[in-house]
Parts: structure tokens; sequence; C-alpha cells
């Protein structure tokens, strides 16, 4: 089994001792997001050089606000910084936020992402683009020594994921239950990667978890941290996808071995890597990531 860590912080040195954390006790990889506090991308940059023996991850970068020539440039220069160890995880956002926080038009998703993609994909792996696209436009290069990372795009919906089979490394989903990876994630974006001959993508499902011996006190963190996912389409679509009303019912909660169950049956519906949040109290967060450590 193939398990990841989720976090984040306000501050890179409270990062760096979460991921040195994660690395000490064998998970995988650590994945952060780029949400409102600090830069995803150079928080793992300044990281990598202080842990090694853990691969780095993003989860995700909206790719709206970041030209993707910008963000090849970037990507590229963390994983010469890290070694090889970045897992580039790039998504959309949501309407609320690209449209009310930045200012920008969401119309046409699928299509943005696409042009999105055919750029940064050129530019990860031969250095150089000349693309004029309905979204997005670039021509030029960029000279940057380092592996392409693998991208990962946050992709629920079908179009999106065949979008992703045909031409990313992988989705990386939340907020999505076993039934729906196994029925609608695995076979929509493993059809598309083989319809191009392309290798069979990555499928990394990120999840609440939270080990506790009082159930109830776990769900109301939940209901508290989670609540508000039900209310966004794309989320909306998935819960409905797994039949759950409520966007915490999502979470696996309860004893170690409730919660180790729960993990493997993203395993067997065709995850390839699990990703733990690890939410709850904060005198339960520490006990959690110790224990599903021993899964590993």
């Amino acid at each position: 089994m193939e398990l990841g860590i989720f976090g984040s912080s306000r501050n890179v040195s409270e990062l760096t001792e979460q991921v040195q954390k994660a690395a000490d006790l064998g998970y995988a990889t650590f994945w952060t997001p780029q949400i409102f506090n600090l830069d995803a991308l150079t928080a793992l940059a300044v990281v990598s050089s202080k842990v090694s023996d853990i691969r780095l991850g993003t989860s995700v970068v909206p790719t709206y606000p970041r030209h993707p020539m910008m963000l090849a440039q970037q990507a590229l220069t963390v994983n010469q910084v890290s070694g090889g160890r970045l897992d580039l995880g790039i998504g959309l956002s949501h309407k609320p936020v690209v449209e009310g926080m930045w200012g920008m038009s969401f119309d046409g998703p699928v299509g943005h992402m696409r042009d999105y993609l055919t750029i940064l994909m050129a530019l990860l792996h031969e250095g150089a683009i000349s693309h004029g696209g309905k979204h997005l436009t670039s021509r030029g290069g960029i000279d940057v020594p380092a592996n392409p990372p693998p991208v990962l795009v946050a992709a629920l919906g079908p179009q999106m994921l065949k979008l992703v089979g045909k031409t990313a490394d992988g989705t990386a989903t939340w907020m999505t239950g076993p039934k729906t990876i196994q029925d609608h994630v695995v076979p929509v974006i493993n059809d598309a990667a083989e319809s191009e001959n392309r290798p069979r993508p990555q499928v990394v499902a990120a999840i609440p978890v939270c080990i506790h011996t009082d159930k109830e006190v776990a769900v109301e963190h939940a209901k508290r941290d989670f609540g508000f996912y039900g209310d966004l389409p794309s989320y909306r679509a998935m819960l409905d996808r797994e039949g759950l009303e409520n966007s915490w019912d999502i979470a696996l909660t309860g004893s170690f071995e409730q919660v180790a169950e729960g993990i493997q049956e993203y395993v067997d519906a065709g995850a390839t890597q699990v990703v733990a949040a690890v939410y709850g109290p904060d005198e339960s967060r520490e006990e959690t990531v110790s224990r599903l450590a021993e899964l590993l």
C-alpha cells in the first residue's frame, strides 16, 4: 500500500517538521495545498533542502492565476532542487474563487485545462511550445535542467478525466468515495489513457481521516471542517455518485481497525495512492498520523 499524508502550515519551519515526521514514519509522499497561506511550491523547495527520503506534492496549484509557462519553469526548478521528488498537482479551483476573488472568467473550464496541459506538458518534457488556443497562448521555451515531475490534475467529471487520461500523468481526487473511484474515476481515466497508448494513470485519493475512540466527536469535527464542500458543484456531484447526502460522511472515522478497513476499500477500488488528510481534536491528530504508519 502506498500511503501519503496531507499537511499545511502558515510557517515553513513548522511545515518542515511535519514533513520530517512523515518521512521518519515511512510515508511515501507529503502533500500540501495552495490555498491562502504559504505558496506551496516555494515552501516545498525550502523543505526539500532539509528533508530527504520522501516525495513532495502540491494538492493542488490552481491554474488560472499562473500561466503554464511560469508554472513549468517553477516546477522544474523545484524538481531540480528536490532531486526529482516533486509531484505536481494542479486544478481549476472553483468558480466562486476564480471569479469572486481573482476577478477572472471561469467560462469553459475544460477548454482552459486542455490548453493549459498542452502548454505545460510540452514545456516540461520538451522545453518549447508554439500553441495558440482559445483560452491560452504560449510561444517560446524555457531552460531548466531537471526531469519533468509527474503532473496530476484534480479531475472529477468525465470530460476532465478523459482529458487527463490522454494528456497528464494522473488525477488527484478529494471528497470522492471508493465506489466512485471504482465505478467512475478509474474506468474513465484508464480507458482514455489506453486510447492514446499511454501508461495507466495514477489515481491519488485524498480523504479526511480521524482515529478517535469517540466517533461522535470525530464526526462533529468533520461537520465543522468539511461541511461546506457539499455546496461546491464538483464535489456535490461526487458525493451524489457515492450516495452521500452529507459531505462529512466521506471522512474515515472511528477506531484504527475501522479506518484501516476504509483505506483498504480505496486501494481495492483502484487508487494507486491514498492520502490521509488528518483532522479532529489536536490530541488525536498526532496519534492518527503515527497509527496510520502501521499500515505501511
